[in-house]
């Protein structure tokens, strides 16, 4: 039998990992063709009922793997997604978001894809509007990891116009769980504080921790990403998809903290960042039914109880910044060593 096929950049990452298994457990009619450059994904993290391909999606050999597997659809998850990072790493921000996204947009129309989906972020709105992000507003982002998304979803759009691209835009929010890559230190406030209580290490807050979220416990999206891709009413729509409760950083590290039955917290300087950072939802319940199954505490039980299983393995921290200037006293003369490429997978 010839089986459906469906590409998941960043397959290695945790939307794109934990997205593969639920395809393979719920829709065994498809088969998952994934792509990760294994820089800062893992390779454990991927199922292996995934026809993986090791490779960057800058390369020209994606050329081959759309001609070679004709999918009908296209996950495009890879993303190097430190924010408070790329004002200090401009030039990778913009090749490895933008550039690489180029690469897979050219391949979704030559192949003429049902739909590609695209998950943004909601560093696109920047301020927004009194702290909520709305899917109508117009994106004003505030540092370059927001710009090179924003510029993906106009070119994606454009592709639509142009080119007649069928898509949809997913905004996720603070996504977390098993699979998360904890040993990144510029990302991903959980799994940073899982790694430093681990090591012996207080939790660190940047500024006073008022800061707010909307953490999104992974299992929560995944039915939502495929419909993403199926219904008909998710056909070139811009959706923020996530969790509900709005949350203080400092609620958060003493769930964690309350999880794990012991940490401290250690603030931090604060850092260019959006104070309040909270997405309307009722597009992404009307649209694709998601259901705000998983609050913070039990989505940090599942992770922690996960993180402690996982191998010790070395912390990446950068090995040079693009720019010095300015940069935060936290990230500066750290012990650096050199690695082939940083995680695109989420």
């Amino acid at each position: 039998m010839n089986m459906k096929k469906i590409i998941i950049t960043g397959v290695a990452g945790l939307l794109g990992a934990r997205l593969a298994d639920w395809i393979i457990e719920n829709q065994p009619e498809y088969q998952v063709i994934g792509i990760d450059d294994l820089s800062g994904g893992y390779r454990e993290n991927v199922n292996p009922k995934v026809n993986f391909y090791c490779l960057d999606i800058k390369h020209p050999a994606v050329k081959d793997i759309f001609e070679r597997e004709k999918p009908e659809y296209v996950f495009h998850l890879a993303a190097y997604a430190a924010e408070g990072l790329s004002p200090f790493i401009r030039q990778y921000n913009y090749q490895n978001n933008l550039v690489a996204s180029a690469n897979i947009i050219n391949e979704c129309i030559k192949h003429n894809v049902k739909r590609l989906i695209f998950t943004s972020t909601l560093a696109v709105y920047g301020y927004g509007e009194g702290g909520l992000f709305d899917e109508a507003q117009t994106p004003a982002p505030i540092d370059p990891y927001g710009v090179a998304k924003y510029a993906c979803e106009m070119d994606i759009q454009i592709a639509g116009e142009q080119h007649g691209l069928d898509w949809c835009v997913i905004r996720p929010h603070n996504v977390y769980g098993v699979k998360q890559n904890v040993w990144d230190k510029y990302r991903n406030v959980l799994g940073i504080w899982m790694f430093q209580h681990m090591n012996g290490e207080p939790m660190t807050i940047f500024g006073d921790g008022t800061q707010t979220r909307a953490f999104s416990y992974i299992d929560d999206n995944l039915e939502p990403f495929w419909k993403s891709a199926i219904l008909p009413e998710a056909s070139k729509q811009i959706i923020n998809v996530g969790g509900i409760e709005e949350i203080s950083i400092n609620e958060a590290c003493d769930t964690l903290i309350k999880v794990i039955g012991a940490g401290e917290k250690r603030y931090l300087e604060g850092r260019h960042e959006v104070k309040h950072s909270i997405p309307t939802w009722q597009k992404s319940v009307d649209i694709l039914g998601y259901k705000y199954n998983t609050k913070l505490q039990e989505g940090l039980k599942q992770m922690w109880y996960w993180a402690q299983t996982q191998p010790k393995r070395e912390r990446f921290v950068w090995p040079e910044y693009e720019l010095d200037k300015g940069i935060y006293s936290f990230w500066k003369n750290e012990k650096k060593f050199t690695r082939r490429h940083i995680s695109r997978g989420r």
